[in-house]
């Protein structure tokens, strides 16, 4: 996979909502609310789902790098092109509620 089209995003995890959605942010991490319990890895697949889903990429595209056990998480999301990638970082910031 080509790093020119990654991008990553710092999350904040909320697990046990009663839907997954996205929920502003939290200092400078986007804040998700999981429809998830945190165990057995159970709320980190479905935040993998969301955000493949979100950003239209496949679930193999979304990469967990830190923060598995934590609410802290760090994500990759891989991109097959610059444009794929600019629609990603602006639907970022719109669930940012940056535009």
């Amino acid at each position: 996979m080509s790093s020119e089209h990654l991008l990553k995003i710092a999350i904040h995890a909320v697990p046990g909502a009663k839907r997954t959605e996205a929920a502003g942010t939290h200092a400078d991490a986007l804040r998700v609310r999981i429809a998830a319990p945190p165990t057995d890895g159970k709320a980190n697949q479905a935040l993998t789902a969301w955000l493949a889903e979100t950003f239209a990429v496949p679930k193999r595209d979304v990469t967990l790098l830190a923060g598995a056990s934590a609410r802290q998480k760090r994500f990759a999301l891989h991109f097959p092109d610059a444009a794929a990638l600019a629609a990603a970082q602006s639907r970022l910031a719109q669930l940012r509620g940056e535009a």
